[in-house]
């Protein structure tokens, strides 16, 4: 195996190169958390927002770093989803279960981003993002989602295709990886 090197370090990802093979690392240990989120009305919360690296507005799910706020260096993905989710929606959980972790481009990167679900959420206050974001939260009936998904897609939005494993999780995860 050949050397690896490091060909420049930020804050949050790390550019390495081994061999012929260029790739990011990410420099917070815990990886990154998605939140599939259902109000008591049925309605899955997604989050809009405009990502610098596309350069374009993206629907998301809610979701963020684990472990990158100083005072909860060693936080679990589900105490980030906690976090983030009263961050970016408003809404707490009174539950959050945790899925099933992945990478997220494992040809690319070496992040692991793990799926949970939000249970038994309360608006609590407004959301919208911290200081640096702009965000928009759309409360979509779960019963249209994918295709409002689709609709957005074709508006010229940046949907990510982990939006679809979302709603597969949705309705199978507790199937597959147990009532969490």
């Amino acid at each position: 195996m050949s050397d690896t090197e490091t060909l420049y370090e930020g804050k949050w990802l790390r550019l390495m190169r081994r061999g012929r093979w260029e790739y990011a690392e990410r420099t917070n240990p815990g990886g990154g958390v998605m939140i599939i989120a259902v109000t008591p009305e049925d309605r899955l919360l997604f989050v809009e927002q405009y990502r610098p690296a596309l350069q374009a507005m993206t629907i998301e799910m809610p979701a963020g770093l684990v472990g990158d706020v100083a005072d909860n260096a060693g936080e679990n993905a589900v105490e980030a989803a906690d976090r983030e989710l009263l961050e970016e929606t408003g809404y707490a959980a009174r539950r959050i279960a945790f899925l099933m972790a992945g990478p997220t481009s494992s040809g690319m990167s070496n992040e692991i981003l793990a799926f949970v679900r939000a249970y038994d959420l309360e608006r609590t206050a407004c959301g919208g993002g911290d200081e640096t974001e702009d965000i928009v939260v759309h409360e979509v009936p779960r019963s249209e989602a994918a295709a409002w998904l689709v609709e957005k897609i074709r508006a010229g939005y940046s949907i990510d295709p982990k939006m679809f494993a979302g709603l597969y999780l949705l309705e199978h995860g507790e199937a597959l990886f147990g009532p969490g």
